[in-house]
């Protein structure tokens, strides 16, 4: 078994440790997935860093996405001794926290953002993409997925009123460290380094595109590793200048992924939106009816504070667009996975049969 002690630092906590204890590891090694390249993954092992590519098993499972290996998971790979040669992913160690959310379009279908994180830094920009409904929404996929949210308010030098808007943030996500920062010129960064560079931590950095992600990674990198571009004029939109997932050491210590932009979040089920909306959910346990939707039940503890004014009518106007969203788009992907197994059984249903024409049984 390959000596694990310099794989801390990159992450490898006891929670691989006991899975890599528990498996049939002859000739494989632990690698971590620092880059995803179109079916290309970059690991960074005790040997060092090489190229791999999936085994033939894994790419049988292409049809889950969320199956394959991911930027930050940690894998037992196969290393050649040919330096040249790439290494072969056998097998994904499962995972101790993952941030996803559902996939552009119809299909209902759930997308792996970042794998093994301990935070996840969801950066918003104090320009035109200060969103608080959005901000809401990636926090409750980090706390449905095991790490703990940080809200990154960017771009401080073009808001006159940034502390308002970050208190406006810590009210819409109850628990959750707010940090103001502007990448350009430095201010906050010294902050969000002591909350990201812990030697053997994951931080990930999540948001739109134009939000700042990677200009904030070459402030904490302390160079322009990352190419940068300002947000177009006319809809204050930015452009996707990071394109695939990417992890990085950090000066400090510990890592930091970085991510492609991402313009549509959508919620795959109802998972962390209690902890978002904490306040509801305490007010909630006053009301008559254990399953009140509060939308005009009799004795709606949460109704009454509305009236009273003790909870914001935007905030359970929010809360009751996000969960109507989730509740939908989970059953979307039940009847996906559900067309998925039928067009499965099916197929095996017609490989019998052609095995027991050939045999004479048909």
């Amino acid at each position: 078994m390959n000596d694990l002690t310099d794989l801390t630092d990159l992450g490898f906590a006891p929670f691989f440790q006991q899975q890599w204890n528990e498996i049939d590891t002859e000739d494989l090694t632990p690698a971590r997935v620092f880059a995803e390249h179109r079916g290309a993954f970059e690991l960074v092992s005790a040997t060092g860093t090489r190229l791999a590519r999936l085994s033939g098993r894994l790419r049988a499972q292409g049809d889950d996405p969320g199956a394959l290996p991911s930027a930050g998971d940690w894998v037992a790979a196969r290393i050649p001794e040919d330096e040249r040669a790439p290494a072969t992913i056998e097998r994904t160690l499962a995972r101790r926290s993952v941030f996803t959310r559902g996939a552009a379009g119809r299909g209902a279908s759930t997308q792996v953002i970042a794998a093994n994180v301990d935070c996840v830094f969801v950066v918003c920009g104090l320009d035109a993409d200060y969103n608080v409904r959005r901000i809401e929404r990636m926090v409750a996929r980090v706390w449905a997925g095991g790490a703990q949210p940080t809200v990154v308010l960017n771009k401080s030098d073009l808001c006159d009123d940034a502390e308002d808007r970050a208190e406006e943030v810590r009210l819409a996500c109850p628990g959750v460290d707010v940090l103001v920062t502007c990448g350009l010129t430095g201010d906050g960064i010294p902050a969000l380094a002591a909350a990201a560079g812990l030697p053997g931590k994951t931080g990930a950095l999540v948001g739109s595109s134009g939000a700042g992600k990677s200009t904030i990674l070459n402030a904490l990198l302390g160079d322009t590793r990352f190419e940068t571009a300002p947000v177009r004029e006319h809809d204050h939109r930015g452009k996707h200048t990071t394109t695939h997932r990417q992890l990085v050491r950090l000066p400090a210590g510990g890592l930091m992924l970085d991510t492609p932009g991402m313009r549509e979040f959508a919620l795959t089920d109802e998972a962390g939106l209690e902890r978002v909306f904490s306040d509801i959910e305490a007010l909630a346990t006053g009301c008559r009816f254990a399953d009140c939707a509060h939308e005009g039940e009799p004795g709606c503890a949460v109704r009454s504070a509305v009236e009273a004014g003790d909870l914001s009518a935007d905030r359970l106007d929010a809360w009751h667009k996000l969960q109507k969203e989730a509740r939908a788009n989970a059953l979307r992907a039940d009847v996906r996975l559900s067309r998925q197994a039928g067009r499965r059984w099916g197929a095996l249903h017609d490989e019998g049969r052609m095995i027991r024409r050939l045999k004479g049984d048909d």
